[in-house]
């Protein structure tokens, strides 16, 4: 018996150890400009706290100095009963790898919240689908507590079938496997 414990206690170290934050893979040369123009979020997985529900499109831009920034809509809901398209806007700081960003935000009307996450780009073909990542708080074993993340699609109607094997083997990577929810277009915010 205490053989079996002992066995489960290393196996739960080491499942702990891969899902330490500093050790989540991101996209390796990472374009952003490539990256900039309009994603529609698939999936998603909450933080904690007031998000973004539903019809969420989001729009990153590259400016003439190199400056990323974005903007996004979608579906929420507030005083535990109005609906409203939530309209956020972010700037997002550089570090030393492309793929990682610091995203300082805030929504356009004063119950929304601010912010200053983590914005990882995890993995991108460009063309068809991304998986964002964000960290909020970390435990301390370097896991993530409190995090959440976007699977984007270029593409309104979802991600193609070749496509879903890649975003699957990803969400494994950054510990959030079976932790989405699909996000529906139904055109509350067009």
């Amino acid at each position: 018996m205490l053989r079996s414990f002992v066995i489960l206690c290393v196996l739960a170290t080491g499942w702990a150890q891969e899902c330490v934050v500093s050790n989540i893979p991101v996209k390796d040369n990472f374009d952003k400009y490539r990256f900039s123009g309009t994603w529609y979020a698939v999936a998603k997985k909450d933080p904690v706290g007031l998000f973004l529900l539903d019809n969420v499109i989001a729009n990153y831009m590259v400016d003439e100095e190199g400056r990323m920034t974005a903007t996004a809509v979608g579906r929420v809901i507030i005083l535990n009963n109005w609906e409203t398209c939530a309209n956020m806007f972010g700037s997002l700081e550089e570090t030393p790898d492309p793929a990682k960003f610091k995203l300082r935000y805030w929504g356009a009307a004063a119950y929304l919240q601010t912010g200053y996450d983590d914005h990882w780009i995890v993995d991108t073909d460009y063309d068809n689908y991304a998986i964002h990542y964000a960290c909020r708080q970390q435990d301390t074993d370097g896991t993530c507590l409190d995090g959440y993340s976007f699977v984007f699609s270029r593409h309104p109607t979802g991600l193609r079938p070749e496509d879903q094997k890649i975003v699957t083997q990803k969400k494994q990577e950054i510990c959030f496997l079976g932790k989405y929810r699909r996000v529906s277009h139904n055109g509350f915010c067009a």
